[in-house]
């Protein structure tokens, strides 16, 4: 479907983010609202787990296990549970779904209290709860991202699918700008307990969002969940070069430059400032993606998707090799002549800070045309098997970096994961975008799977 000459006309002047998505949809703006809410308190408790982790064993590795740990249920839980989305009522599965994350950031809770219960009689807590309730928070999060994603489709007009996928942009930008800021700061303040504390607080707006949708049943003939759709669902897949080639550019860009697990040694040895530098650069990379979303507003012009892609993930690649020449020019440096106030090496944290809003920027400009594709060129019978897929990509992908980079930093140094990585994603993406023709020639206005 492509804009009428009117929308055609105004997308074309526009440069700013389009809001037409929350005028067409009342139930897509509540689960938009909703959705930016509880974000912020879910990406508070992704910042305050690794800190409390590393607080606990002053181990990077150990910061990376949590997502390490959490991968296979996750790869599972993606699959099923986007399987199960294309099944049941696309509504009940999301309430249960987010029901059980609510729960395991209560658990969250009342780990952080024992931990201090622990500290006052001279010892710490064990590390396994955490990594055991992080990865049923995984789980449970996966499918209902799943979930999500399906549903939009559903929810809003064809032709506004790239400009939600900004607005969505907009959403990850606020919840990991704020988010992690604010835990930067409680945890410095209060400490852990109320960190996660507020996180279950804010997590009842996304839920509230979540009660308000409108049922969605599956459209068309009645299915059985089972390996039968699984099935099914791969045999679609695997006549889907472009789809496929957009989960794996971005696995690739998850895996070779994903810095947040470095985060907590860096704040420490590296800039100085330990969990306030740590939620500040965190933020940095999270206003990159606000504001890339907010000037999204050529997005509706672009057709050439594959190619869009290719080329944010190519801009990706360079700010990881900026981010690791930055870091291993600082950790050659005399750092006590670069000391600053607080004990921060200011100077540092900018550079580093300017490669963070990098990467943010080119991820999310990638995210809006993968969204966009996986939506309009797969059946909504379909859409919730490939969301599932797709929400893999994007979850396990990460976890898969942290693992990476965690791994590296340990037996090299912490400069050399990103270093690496970011030649690593220039270098795969020109060869495969060279390869896959298709990708590159996709066009939104004759959307092919």
């Amino acid at each position: 479907m492509t804009d009428s000459p009117g929308e055609a006309q105004d997308s074309g002047r526009r440069h700013l983010v389009d809001l037409a998505p929350l005028k067409a949809s009342p139930a897509f703006a509540r689960l938009f609202i909703g959705n930016t809410i509880s974000l912020i308190g879910a990406q508070m408790s992704v910042l305050a787990v690794g800190l409390q982790i590393y607080d606990i064993t002053e181990s990077t590795f150990m910061v990376g296990l949590v997502g390490g740990v959490s991968l296979v249920p996750m790869i599972i839980a993606g699959l099923w549970g986007g399987m199960l989305a294309d099944v049941f009522d696309r509504r009940r599965l999301l309430i249960v779904a987010s029901l059980v994350s609510w729960g395991s950031t209560l658990a969250l809770v009342a780990l952080a209290l024992w931990d201090l219960a622990e500290i006052r009689h001279g010892g710490r807590a064990e590390v396994w709860p955490f990594l055991l309730v992080t990865t049923v928070n995984s789980v449970a999060a996966t499918i209902a991202s799943a979930t999500r994603s399906a549903l939009v489709g559903r929810i809003i007009p064809e032709h506004l699918l790239s400009r939600a996928s900004a607005l969505n942009g907009i959403a990850i930008g606020v919840g990991v700008t704020i988010g992690p800021a604010l835990a930067g700061v409680l945890v410095a303040s209060v400490g852990f307990a109320w960190t996660f504390a507020v996180d279950a607080v804010l997590f009842s707006a996304g839920f509230l969002g979540v009660w308000m949708l409108p049922s969605l049943p599956r459209l068309g003939e009645k299915a059985e969940a089972g390996w039968g759709m699984l099935r099914e669902g791969a045999h679609f897949l695997r006549h889907a070069p472009n789809l496929r080639m957009s989960f794996l550019v971005d696995i690739i860009a998850m895996t070779f430059f994903r810095p947040y697990v470095l985060l907590p040694a860096i704040g420490a040895t590296v800039v100085g400032g330990g969990s306030l530098s740590v939620g500040f650069l965190t933020a940095a990379g999270a206003v990159g993606t606000m504001l890339a979303s907010v000037f999204s507003g050529p997005v509706a012009r672009i057709h050439r998707h594959g190619l869009a892609v290719s080329r944010a993930i190519t801009v990706f690649g360079l700010f990881g090799v900026l981010f690791g020449l930055a870091t291993l020019l600082l950790s050659l440096g005399d750092h006590e002549a670069a000391e600053g106030w607080g004990g921060v090496h200011w100077g540092a944290l900018a550079v580093l800070a300017f490669a963070m809003l990098g990467m943010g920027a080119s991820d999310e400009v990638s995210a809006i045309f993968r969204s966009t594709m996986l939506i309009q060129a797969a059946p909504d019978e379909m859409r919730g098997r490939l969301q599932g897929v797709f929400i893999v990509v994007v979850t396990g992908g990460p976890r898969l970096g942290d693992m990476y980079a965690g791994i590296l930093a340990t037996a090299v140094a912490v400069w050399f994961p990103p270093l690496l990585g970011g030649f690593a994603i220039v270098a795969l993406i020109a060869v495969l975008t060279r390869v896959g023709s298709s990708f590159r020639t996709y066009d939104a206005r004759n959307p092919t799977p």
